[in-house]
């Protein structure tokens, strides 16, 4: 990740409430409504060969249901006969059967090692749909819940490889040209991985482009790229103008070049290895620096310009580009700095330390071209400086009464694996990284859609709290935004054994997460009381509460799918959708 730039999450003060005193259990009746469907849901159950952490996080905790946040309460299941079944809720007291709105090409049944088959919305009027079996379908449908414009009409149809699932999707214009970019995700077999799981993850970018022959309107692969890593990200999403890339995981994810370039990459790198040695070696006391030059043999005294100022340096040989140039870390003299030529044709230049004492760390500032040269002395000096930051014991002082960590005051549930997944953001055209962010400790929560024309919102426990964000990359400057907070999410989920899915409204009016079986727990953000209620601890009045909400479906079969409107919350199971309404329209 050479050359990338490492920033950080900047959290909004005045989103956070550090008064926030917890969830009260409210009993108000949620009004539960549920569709039997025609045919079960399309599952794929693992196979004995996807025995792996990472097969079970990609398929095996797999969402079968799919929101279309281009239009309002509206999803998306696809069913055993491969039918694309869409229900539309308008009027929970007056629900349609779900209905056909597309069919697969293909016998799902027929194939033995397909993958779920996913679908994911480009834009409001276009469609990426998989068959799980490796054919991916580019679709023309139209605005979409609504049967009379409603059409999906297949524009690109193709084998893309072994099987996949689709990640996402993004639906743009560039140069005049209308473009879609798919993002394809694999769990594939790495017969050099001898020490680990023996698999590894490929995300494909697929890049569609319209081609207009012979006033007949077709789409065609302009790209494809492939990164690989070794563990399943969390989030994965595409930029809306298709010009980069952002990936949340837990280990690193890396483009994978044709082998030309990486060819041409090794020969370049032998050349730069070749070109290795410092331009300049530098020395340093409390007092003074010394910085030594070779220089070749024909140049002389009058061909050497060497220009001192407070903070900067310039060193230039006869009318060649400068040789040293830039601001010095610290001040010098100017006035007391000399240079000579020595015997050896090496010119020697004697800088004098502004601010006697502190050590500098570099000479010039971002200037990579010279090395550091240290005497024993000080190396000693520097090692004796940095002991008492280590001990050749496990627990020194034992009996210290404010230690520096006690991990015993941590309770289960704050601790978790995967502590260092990082967020990266790739650049499509060098295929390089060029932001990157050590989450550490702020776990993955979930993603949600807040609009659709942006990039999916994610969302990260930090500390006790949930918090999400909105990546925003048109803004270098402000690339991810805090937008909302969902006050002791963090700590109440990770207390959640047999949590499956997570997700949120848009407007942040609630989360809400549902367990394999059953049972569905919701959280309303803080709202003002009708009647007056007071904390008997504390004698005073409280303004507002945050209430917790349980509901409990009257269905055996596993959850399958969970999605998140302002208003309702949609569940799937194999045979049922439920609709539990949350919030009242206003």
């Amino acid at each position: 990740m050479e050359g990338a730039a490492h920033c950080s999450l900047e959290a909004k003060r005045l989103l956070l409430d550090p008064k926030f005193e917890g969830y009260k259990l409210s009993l108000e009746p949620l009004a539960c409504y549920q569709l039997e469907l025609d045919a079960a849901v399309a599952e794929v159950k693992l196979r004995d060969d996807q025995y792996t952490l990472d097969h079970m996080r990609a398929f095996g905790m797999y969402n079968y249901l799919h929101l279309d946040s281009w239009y309002q309460d509206n999803v998306y299941y696809i069913d055993q006969f491969g039918r694309v079944m869409n229900l539309s809720v308008t009027l929970d007291t007056a629900l349609q059967k779900p209905r056909e709105v597309f069919r697969l090409p293909t016998d799902l049944t027929a194939y033995d090692n397909r993958l779920c088959a996913s679908i994911c919305f480009s834009s409001s009027t276009w469609v990426t749909v998989s068959d799980g079996t490796g054919r991916l379908y580019l679709i023309k449908s139209g605005k979409r819940g609504n049967s009379a414009s409603e059409k999906w009409e297949i524009v690109f149809n193709e084998e893309l490889g072994s099987p996949f699932i689709i990640v996402h999707s993004v639906s743009f214009v560039k140069s005049d040209k209308h473009s879609v970019a798919v993002l394809l995700l694999r769990v594939e077999k790495d017969e050099l991985d001898t020490k680990g799981s023996g698999f590894h993850i490929t995300l494909e970018w697929v890049t569609f482009v319209e081609m207009n022959k012979a006033d007949e309107h077709r789409y065609e692969i302009s790209k494809r790229r492939v990164l690989q890593g070794k563990s399943v990200p969390h989030y994965a999403a595409i930029e809306p103008n298709g010009d980069g890339l952002m990936i949340i995981s837990y280990k690193p994810f890396k483009f994978l070049q044709e082998e030309k370039e990486i060819l041409k990459e090794n020969d370049d790198k032998k050349t730069t290895d070749e070109k290795k040695d410092p331009l300049y070696y530098w020395q340093q006391t409390e007092d003074d620096l010394t910085i030594t030059v070779h220089i070749p043999q024909d140049i002389t005294k009058d061909d050497i310009k060497v220009q001192f100022s407070p903070d900067n340096i310039r060193v230039t040989l006869k009318d060649q580009p400068a040789l040293m140039e830039g601001k010095l870390y610290s001040s010098v003299d100017h006035e007391s700095c000399t240079w000579i030529i020595k015997e050896n044709k090496s010119l020697e230049i004697f800088l004098i330390k502004k601010n006697e004492g502190p050590r500098w760390p570099e000479l010039i500032v971002g200037d990579t071209k010279g090395e550091l040269i240290m005497d024993s002395s000080q190396c000693a000096e520097i090692s004796e400086s940095l002991m008492h930051l280590t001990s050749e014991v496990m627990n020194p002082d034992p009996e210290k009464e404010n230690p520096p960590c006690n991990a015993q005051e941590l309770e289960e549930c704050d601790a978790f694996l995967e502590d260092g997944a990082s967020l990266c953001r790739f650049d499509g055209d060098t295929l390089k990284v060029t932001h990157v962010i050590n989450l550490g400790s702020n776990q993955y929560l979930f993603s949600v859609v807040v609009d659709p024309k942006e990039m999916p919102c994610f969302c990260l426990r930090h500390d006790v709290d949930a918090l999400l964000w909105q990546p925003h990359s048109d803004q270098p400057q402000n690339m991810w935004e805090h937008i909302a907070t969902f006050n002791a999410l963090g700590y109440v989920q990770a207390s959640k054994q047999d949590k499956k899915f997570m997700a949120c409204a848009p407007d942040y009016s609630y989360a809400a997460l549902c367990e394999c079986l059953r049972r569905i727990f919701i959280y309303r953000q803080p709202t003002p009381l009708s009647t007056v209620l007071y904390n008997r601890k504390e004698g005073r009045q409280v303004g507002q509460v945050a209430k917790q909400l349980v509901a409990t479906l009257e269905a055996n079969d596993p959850i399958l799918g969970f999605q998140a409107t302002n208003e309702r919350l949609f569940v799937l199971t194999a045979k049922t959708l439920f609709l539990i309404k949350v919030n009242t329209g206003n």
